[in-house]
């Protein structure tokens, strides 16, 4: 009786819902949880475990961050969040397995370096709906993986970057080289290959695996940038976690080179005295995806899947907040966004080598 019970105040709950909303604008979705005793419903308690460097990186974690502090706002969500205090398996683990025992329903991983805790967490706690930003590799009836079209997005800065160029030498720094970061370079050398034939293209990470340390080396990322600036680069994309402030840093006091930033648009979010350094940003909407997911779980979408945020959905694009900057170069870039929508380009996922500069180097610590 008492499961008959929660779902009657479900569907009554929804379909009330449903009804003011053909009344005119759709009303944020609020309070869709039955109580243990199906007598109301209440709060629902979200859980968000951040990645590497937390809440304030004005990047990939502030994104997510955003996502949460809006569902808190528009649809009157608990949420409570975690930061790692030590980059290891055994603390991600901990800190997922930690919030799902608090009773945190969903529970947001923020990156793919929490797969392997996901997937162990996720065995543990099936009645417990885990999504993970940035990794689809495994797949669980409990389980939601939010991936993205970075090389979408990663191809619009690469043209723009390309287009403001006057060297006609442009650089990519990735964090760590694995295949996702390997989207974004692809991306980026090609947007850039295809708004300025013969461009040259530097590409250059700061740690490779087994070692992840590139995502919060800031010095190290500094010191890759300094020196593609010296080889004549003056447009340099990063993408590379907390490591980016360093490269940002030895451009902006470098006269005459343009910063792309990444995730969040880096322009509004930046220091006033490098935000003039930055031309654009390859805006990754992990707001988008944390909230709509959130709201997804309230309406009752309990289901494990893949969804994918790409130029059509409005997941990824490219920043225009520097206004006077982009302002050369928007109409050819839109033109390149139009196309890809179009279905007229299709965006390549892995590297081109030949689009590489001959002098490309990898950072080794």
């Amino acid at each position: 009786m008492r499961k008959t019970n929660r779902t009657v105040l479900a569907v009554l709950a929804l379909s009330a819902m449903t009804a003011v909303a053909g009344c005119g604008a759709e009303p944020a979705v609020r309070l869709a949880a039955a109580d243990s005793d199906g007598l109301g419903l209440e709060q629902v308690r979200v859980g968000i475990a951040f990645d590497q460097g937390g809440r304030g990186d004005k990047s990939f974690n502030d994104a997510a961050a955003a996502g949460l502090d809006r569902a808190k706002k528009e649809l009157e969500v608990d949420g409570v969040e975690v930061t790692l205090s030590e980059e290891t398996e055994e603390e991600r683990t901990a800190k997922l397995r930690e919030l799902a025992k608090s009773g945190r329903n969903p529970v947001i991983a923020v990156g793919f370096l929490y797969a392997k805790a996901v997937q162990t967490v996720a065995a543990e706690f099936p009645d417990t709906t885990f999504a993970i930003v940035d990794d689809d590799s495994f797949s669980a009836p409990n389980v939601v993986s939010l991936v993205f079209a970075e090389e979408q997005g990663s191809y619009l800065v690469g043209a723009a970057a390309a287009l403001k160029s006057r060297s006609g030498r442009v650089g990519f720094i990735g964090g760590v080289r694995i295949p996702l970061l390997q989207k974004f370079e692809a991306g980026f050398a090609a947007g850039a290959a295809k708004a300025r034939p013969g461009v040259d293209v530097s590409v250059d990470y700061v740690s490779v695996p087994p070692d992840f340390s590139g995502f919060g080396a800031p010095d190290r990322a500094k010191e890759i940038a300094e020196r593609m600036m010296a080889d004549g680069v003056d447009v340099i994309y990063t993408a590379a976690g907390g490591s980016g402030a360093g490269s940002l840093e030895a451009i902006a006091a470098r006269k005459g080179v343009w910063a792309v930033g990444v995730d969040s648009d880096q322009y509004q979010t930046a220091d006033p005295g490098v935000r003039d350094a930055i031309l654009s940003s390859m805006i990754k909407r992990v707001d988008n995806a944390v909230f709509q997911e959130i709201q997804a779980f309230i309406k009752g979408d309990r289901a494990g899947g893949v969804k994918r945020f790409d130029l059509k959905t409005d997941g990824v694009g490219y920043s225009v907040s520097n206004e006077k900057a982009v302002a050369p170069v928007r109409r050819q870039v839109d033109s390149l966004r139009q196309r890809i929508l179009d279905g007229g380009i299709t965006v390549p996922t892995k590297p081109d080598l030949t689009l590489r500069t001959k002098t490309r180097r990898v950072f080794t610590p």
